[in-house]
């Protein structure tokens, strides 16, 4: 065979290219959508059709099946969706996918999309280099929709010639010829050949550039599609890995779904294949069995029928679906009050989607510190030593694993911001890692009041009744200040509490005036002893500054909306 290394370098140049045109359209489309996407799929409801129409939308704009199915997983990882409302934008994706097919065998074998490509590069080149981040993506999606259709005519171009190599084609045929055998073995090639390109929808372009060449036929085309339906499944499971037990479920739902797909057009696969040509024959006038030029209209009909026949056929069967999954995969218990749930480091989703599961991160964390701190009120009240000693123990693991939690969502953080943001998620990142910063300080300080209190409960001479009194009226502020600081974090950015924030702010430092003023005039009049009293000033005073560690979350949150 008269075909050497370079020029089989060449072919995976052409499919790097291609894949490259399509990483950089599909990241250049979320950009422009931006905050827009988020909501959408954030305010996804219990409407399975409806979810159906929003996976479809999603896998349409960006073109790409597994991004979308990532997404999915991350935000049912982030508590953004259920389960149930997963199963039908996922189903939806499958549809969206095949969008792909269609602009591929209209316009990247019917159209001679290359001899636009480079005014379309002359166009968008010159919008990267504008000031406006907008115009900048809008360049990008250009520049990446012609590189897609440069790279799909170097892959026509560098695929072996048949009629100049035969023995491809016998290679080939010691696959066809077998029945449901050789449709078996093109599914598995399909599916592999998804699992390690990571896109279906190269491995789409792939098929019917083989099939446009006369490499395999229409039925062993039709095989590798329904594998590349389950190998485009592994992205999302590959993601579920480190996430939590219902987006695992979301990601084994998918591939389930995929799955019972293949089964059930396996079982009538010859009469559907006649169908389908049926219908293209009406289309192409050729049959796709006979006329290999015909197969890139056939193949896309066999490819959307399949997915639309699927989830018309499946949509029905969602609540077993998800019973299913949750029979494989059990709900497991994690005692650990201290960790990640939300964000995985497995593979991350979108940018721009990204900030959704650190939203929520940031919510747990703040929510783990709040339990920190009613630990103190617990010490505070205790009698019995071993279990005021218990909870002694429980805060400072908790501040260590408060620590480490801090260094993991600001590592996420700062992977995220390392792929494509707009300015406003730009802005978002800067106020998340300072929310963080401040969560550990008040970390911090319940651990030097707990020690304060443990101190306090060592000595001969406790704190008084009043001390006592005193120390949870102070307490019961935080709470409050907690109770702001948490739904400032996690309600819509609109609806920040200004006023509230700087209201407790107020009480807090006023109080603490107070009991420093009257600290003084107790320790002059010996009404304690300056070591009891030493103690009590440290636990007001930090809880002072626990209330001002409060009060710049709160801040960071107010600032990034006024920006």
């Amino acid at each position: 065979m008269n075909y050497s290394l370079l020029d089989f370098l060449t072919l995976i140049g052409a499919l790097g290219l291609f894949l490259y045109g399509m990483k950089l359209m599909s990241e250049a489309l979320q950009k422009v959508a931006g905050s827009k996407l988020r909501e959408f799929l954030a305010a996804m409801t219990s409407n399975r059709f409806m979810g159906v129409i929003t996976g479809l939308s999603i896998t349409a704009i960006i073109q790409s099946s597994s991004a979308t199915t990532v997404m999915i997983v991350s935000f049912v990882n982030a508590g953004l969706l259920t389960l149930t409302e997963s199963a039908g934008v996922i189903m939806g994706a499958n549809i969206g996918t095949t969008v792909t097919a269609w602009i591929i065998s209209i316009l990247g074998f019917k159209v001679k999309m290359s001899i636009l490509a480079y005014p379309i590069i002359g166009i968008g080149f010159p919008l990267i280099f504008s000031k406006k981040t907008r115009n900048q993506s809008w360049g990008q999606v250009l520049v990446g929709f012609a590189l897609l259709f440069i790279g799909l005519e170097s892959l026509k171009s560098s695929v072996p010639d048949i009629g100049n190599n035969p023995e491809i084609l016998e290679f080939l045929k010691n696959f066809t010829g077998m029945g449901l055998w050789s449709n078996l073995i093109f599914l598995l090639i399909g599916t592999l050949l998804t699992v390690v390109i990571q896109s279906s929808s190269a491995t789409m372009a792939l098929t019917l550039v083989m099939c446009n060449n006369g490499w395999i036929s229409f039925d062993s085309a039709a095989a590798m599609v329904l594998g590349e339906n389950i190998g485009t499944t592994i992205t999302a499971n590959l993601a579920a890995i480190v996430a939590n037990s219902t987006a695992k479920r979301a990601a084994r739902l998918h591939f389930l779904f995929n799955v019972i797909g293949v089964l059930w057009v396996l079982s009538i696969f010859p009469f559907f294949l006649k169908g389908i040509d049926a219908i293209a024959q009406t289309i192409s006038g050729k049959s796709a069995f006979t006329d290999a030029g015909s197969i890139p209209i056939a193949l896309s009909l066999f490819h959307s029928f399949f997915n639309v026949l699927n989830v018309l056929i499946q949509i029905w069967f969602i609540k077993y679906l998800v019973k299913l999954v949750q029979r494989i995969v059990p709900e497991r218990e994690d005692e650990d009050e201290f960790r990640l749930k939300y964000i995985k480091f497995g593979m991350l989703s979108t940018s721009e989607l990204s900030l959704l599961q650190a939203k929520k991160e940031i919510v747990l964390y703040a929510q783990q510190t709040k339990k920190l701190f009613s630990r103190l009120s617990t010490m505070l009240n205790e009698k019995n030593e071993r279990k005021f000693n218990k909870q002694f123990e429980k805060v400072k693991a908790g501040e260590d694993k408060s620590d480490e939690m801090e260094i993991s969502i600001a590592k996420y953080i700062t992977k995220v911001a390392e792929g494509e943001l707009s300015k406003e998620s730009s802005k978002r990142i800067s106020s998340m890692l300072r929310v963080i910063d401040e969560i550990e300080s008040i970390g911090d300080s319940c651990l030097n009041i707990a020690r304060a209190i443990h101190r306090a409960n060592e000595l001969d001479e406790h704190l008084t009744k009043e001390m006592k009194e005193n120390i949870r009226e102070m307490f019961a502020l935080l709470e409050k200040a907690f109770e702001i600081m948490l739904a400032n974090l996690d309600k819509p950015l609109s609806n920040i509490d200004k006023n509230g924030v700087e209201d407790i702010e107020k009480k807090i430092n006023k109080l603490r005036n107070k009991l420093r003023k009257e600290h003084v005039h107790n320790i002059e009049n010996e009404i304690y002893t300056y070591k009891i009293g030493t103690i009590y000033k440290d636990i007001f005073s930090e809880s002072e500054k626990m209330g001002d560690y409060i009060y710049d979350v709160n801040m960071s949150v107010v600032e990034y909306v006024e920006s």
